[in-house]
C-alpha cells in the first residue's frame, strides 16, 4: 500500500476530460512533441537537443500522442515571478533568433496557427513570440471580416495568399478554422458548410505540408471563469478596451456551443501530419514560455555559422555640423 502511495504521489495530479471516451488524440502542449517524444530537459537548451531529442523533419511531424487533456488548470503549478519569467523569456528570445537566422538561411517555410476562445491569450503569446524577432521573416497574419467581394470566393482562397514562402514564418491569429469555431456558433455559415469544411481541411493541410511547411496548430484553452476576469478587464482597463468586440460580447453566452464544435473540430482535423497541441493558458506567463519552448522542440534548427563581428575603426570630426533650426520635441521626461 506505501509503494501505491508513493506511486500515486509521484505521478502527480492527472485531470480527466469527458472528450477522451471520443478516442481523440489532441496532444498537450506541455510535450516537448507528441507521441513519444523525449521530455524536455530542465538543463537542456532549446534548440541544442542529443541526437535522439531532435524534432521531426519538415512536413513530417511525429504522430499524434494520446497525453491527457484538460480545460483546467494544472494545479501543481506556482505562479511564475516576474523576474523568473523576465529571465526565462529571455533565454527562449535568444533561441527564436538563431530559429529566424536559420529558417532564413535553409530557405524553411514555418506556418503557426493560433486558435483558442475569446480572452484565451492568443494576442501575448504572439507577441511574447515575435517582440524581439524581425517582422519580414516573422509575419503576424490577423484578418478582419471577410468583404463582400472574399464571402463570394471560395473560403480558403483569403488565406492562401499569406500562406509562407522560402526563408518565412507566418503566424495565424486566427486562421481558416474560423469557419469551425464563430463562423458555425454565430451562424455565419450553415451547418453543411462547415461540416463540408471539417472533410476538406486536413487534405488542405496535407497539400501544405506536402509542399514543405512545417505546419504547427495550437489551441489555447481557458476556463469560464477566467476568460469572464480577462474580458472584464477589457472594459475597465482604457488600455484594453479596444481588445473588446460587439462579436466578443454575443459569443460570452455560447460557451456550450463553442465547446461541441472545438470538440467535433479537433475530432476531424487532429491528424498525425497535423496535430493540434492544447496548451492550459490559465497563466499568461506560462503560457506563453511553453508554446515558445514547445516549437522551438518543433522546427530543427541550428546556429548559422559565422565570423563574430567586429566594428571596424571610423572617423568623426572632418565635417563640421551647422547649427540648423531643428525642431525638437518637448521633453517632459
Amino acid at each position: 500500500m506505501a509503494k501505491s502511495n508513493r506511486s500515486t504521489r509521484q505521478a502527480g495530479v492527472r485531470s480527466t476530460d469527458p472528450r477522451r471516451t471520443s478516442g481523440q488524440r489532441t496532444t498537450a502542449a506541455s510535450s516537448a512533441s507528441p507521441g513519444k517524444g523525449p521530455k524536455a530537459r530542465r538543463d537542456e537548451k532549446p534548440g541544442k537537443r542529443a541526437a535522439s531529442d531532435k524534432a521531426p523533419k519538415a512536413g513530417k511531424p511525429a504522430k499524434s500522442g494520446k497525453a491527457a487533456r484538460s480545460s483546467l488548470p494544472r494545479p501543481d503549478k506556482e505562479p511564475l515571478s516576474a523576474k523568473a519569467y523576465d529571465r526565462e523569456l529571455r533565454k527562449l528570445h535568444v533561441e527564436l533568433v538563431k530559429l529566424q537566422q536559420w529558417v532564413v538561411h535553409k530557405g524553411l517555410k514555418v506556418c503557426i496557427v493560433f486558435e483558442g476562445r475569446d480572452g484565451a491569450g492568443k494576442g501575448g503569446t504572439i507577441k511574447a513570440i515575435t517582440e524581439r524577432v524581425s517582422p519580414r521573416v516573422f509575419r503576424v497574419i490577423a484578418l478582419p471580416a471577410p468583404s463582400s467581394r472574399e464571402r463570394s470566393q471560395m473560403y480558403a482562397q483569403r488565406y492562401v495568399p499569406h500562406l509562407p514562402a522560402a526563408g518565412e514564418i507566418v503566424i495565424f491569429d486566427r486562421s481558416w478554422y474560423n469557419r469551425a469555431g464563430v463562423e458555425r456558433v454565430m451562424g455565419f455559415c450553415t451547418e453543411d458548410q462547415a461540416r463540408s469544411f471539417l472533410k476538406i481541411v486536413p487534405s488542405f493541410e496535407r497539400l501544405m505540408i506536402d509542399s514543405g511547411i512545417i505546419l504547427l496548430k495550437y489551441w489555447l484553452e481557458v476556463s469560464p471563469e477566467e476568460q469572464t476576469r480577462r474580458l472584464e478587464q477589457r472594459i475597465e482597463d482604457g488600455r484594453k478596451t479596444w481588445k473588446l468586440s460587439p462579436m466578443d460580447v454575443k459569443s460570452y453566452d455560447k460557451w456550450d456551443d463553442y465547446t461541441r464544435v472545438r470538440d467535433e473540430m479537433f475530432v476531424a482535423t487532429d491528424t498525425s501530419a497535423a496535430p493540434w497541441f492544447v496548451a492550459r493558458s490559465e497563466n499568461k506567463k506560462s503560457v506563453r514560455l511553453n508554446i515558445i519552448r514547445h516549437l522551438l522542440s518543433r522546427v530543427p534548427y541550428e546556429s548559422v555559422p559565422g565570423e563574430k563581428v567586429k566594428l571596424p575603426k571610423r572617423r568623426i570630426g572632418k565635417y563640421k555640423e551647422p547649427s540648423p533650426p531643428f525642431k525638437y520635441i518637448p521633453e517632459p521626461f
